[in-house]
């Protein structure tokens, strides 16, 4: 016997907002549906031969011409925009999930779908089903009572994560939809989408609704501590910009002034930090800084950018570390990437090594400009300081172990200027997820000619660079930032027919 909630009809609607209620009706009676069922299953209720199950929402668009209409032409606001519309007649759709949380981002693409095609859109409950777990709330751990029986019984009763309704074939442009099935509206589906959150707060030890538009990715601590200095600091700003720093285990701290909210109780500092923490400085409208020690590595860079790709972000840049490759640079000199070499070895399957990871105008200016408003040299002169050039990220650490030198001349032939271990994974996965991407590293050592990092070096170079380099981060996004989010999502990451949502 299955037991499920209601049915709810689809519904067609001509304006966004009701449309968004709906989904947030429809998810919310069904969330509520599978939370009542275990329930009842932790307290001992008879299910036997009863399987739960309560689905996804969906939203769907028809349209019958290759032309986009219900805009004028010379509409700005729809217009510039590389999203927000569909390639051509058809029938498209995509599950959704925590309308609470990506309530803001669903309404500008409900919007944006009528404004391009006019029409409907169609609102209903799918044949997606919820996982139970993915249907908790924040600080449900009902089943950590149960007792081992009873958890293996789960499998039986409720929808487990099911990995097939997960794969990146969406991004990865290899999905190709079978006879009868609709178009993907989105590059991820609603179990996709709730796969990555759960990850996050295991990743990062803070809750999905914390993060922010903008995201700096770092290899080194250091950083970190920098930048906590930075949010406690704002915090202390009655006149901040920034109305909440958020660390690991959610423990929030409002900037002065400001009472605490619903649920800042709740948090509570980790006994040790998560493996890639991540804190949050943060605005009202969301497009505040999210920082991540990603540690060591193109595996963990890999990692934390297959979940925050979920959130929909306007920009990640990687501030790190870097061996300097030429003899004419110092220790402490900057560079600025405008290519990759992809031996990380992590996305080959996903991101064939023939597709170029184009640098993008926008992050690119906006870097340049903030290495030069916070160092104070001119723009004329920025290359007495910074190298702008090929960055080759690795996956083996001690590569300058091995024979015949065979890792130098490859690096050489590719007028590589850099070397790091992050860099060209997280620009990677940025082309593959549609997110805007940039990268500055500091150089740290430069192992091709005998500076390698000693103890009393690298204490002396972290002191002098720290601080600069991540001003010079967070400076860049307040250029991009007041350029406009609009001019970031740019069409050399959008492939031939690509999904409508951002």
């Amino acid at each position: 016997m299955q037991k499920t909630p209601a049915f709810t009809a689809p519904l067609f609607f001509t304006d966004a907002a009701l449309a968004l209620a709906q989904v947030q009706r429809i998810y919310q009676d069904n969330v509520e549906f599978l939370r009542q069922a275990m329930r009842d299953f932790v307290a001992g209720e008879d299910f036997t031969l009863t399987h739960v199950r309560a689905c996804y929402p969906y939203v769907r668009l028809h349209t019958h011409s290759v032309l986009r209409q219900g805009a004028k032409p010379d509409s700005p606001p729809v217009k510039r925009l590389s999203y927000g519309f569909v390639a051509g007649p058809g029938r498209f759709e995509t599950t959704l999930t925590r309308p609470d949380l990506y309530g803001d981002y669903y309404l500008e693409q409900f919007n944006l779908l009528l404004a391009n095609h006019g029409g409907e859109l169609e609102v209903g409950t799918s044949t997606q089903p919820i996982p139970i777990h993915f249907s908790f709330a924040e600080h449900d751990h009902v089943e950590g009572s149960m007792d081992l029986m009873r958890r293996a019984l789960m499998r039986d009763v409720f929808d487990l994560p099911d990995l097939t309704a997960m794969d990146d074939g969406i991004a990865n442009g290899t999905h190709e939809p079978r006879p009868g099935e609709a178009h993907p509206l989105s590059l991820f589906t609603a179990p996709r989408v709730d796969y990555s959150l759960q990850r996050l707060r295991h990743y990062t030890g803070t809750a999905p609704e914390w993060f922010q538009n903008f995201v700096l990715f770092t290899n080194y601590q250091f950083y970190i501590d920098e930048f906590i200095k930075l949010g406690h600091a704002e915090m202390a700003d009655p006149d901040s910009e920034y109305v909440a720093f958020v660390e690991p285990g959610n423990v929030v701290m409002r900037r002065a002034g400001l009472a605490a909210e619903p649920g800042d109780e709740l948090g509570h500092a980790p006994p040790r930090l998560p493996q890639m923490p991540a804190y949050h400085l943060m605005r009202g409208d969301r497009s505040g800084i999210t920082m991540v020690n990603i540690g060591v590595g193109p595996a963990n860079a890999k990692t934390i950018t297959d979940h925050i790709a979920v959130l929909r972000p306007h920009a990640w840049l990687m501030l790190g570390h870097c061996a300097g490759l030429r003899t004419s640079q110092q220790l402490g000199d900057y560079v600025l990437a405008h290519a990759y070499v992809r031996e990380d070895h992590v996305l080959d399957e996903e991101l064939p090594l023939w597709v170029p990871i184009p640098a993008l105008a926008e992050i690119q200016l906006a870097l340049e400009a903030a290495v030069a408003d916070v160092t104070g040299v001119p723009p004329a002169e920025l290359k007495r300081i910074m190298r702008t050039g090929t960055v080759a990220s690795t996956d083996n650490r001690n590569w300058e172990l091995l024979p015949d030198n065979r890792p130098q001349r490859r690096f050489s032939q590719s007028r590589a200027v850099a070397l790091d271990m992050e860099s060209a994974t997280i620009a990677a996965n940025g082309f593959r997820f549609r997110v805007p991407y940039g990268t500055l590293l500091c150089v740290s050592d430069k192992p091709l000619h005998g500076e390698i990092k000693l103890p009393g070096m690298a204490n002396h170079f972290y002191r002098e660079r720290v601080d600069q380099h991540l001003r010079i981060g967070i400076r860049a996004i307040q250029l991009l930032r007041e350029g406009g989010t609009d001019q970031l999502h740019s069409r050399k990451l959008r492939s031939f027919a690509e999904v409508a949502f951002q």
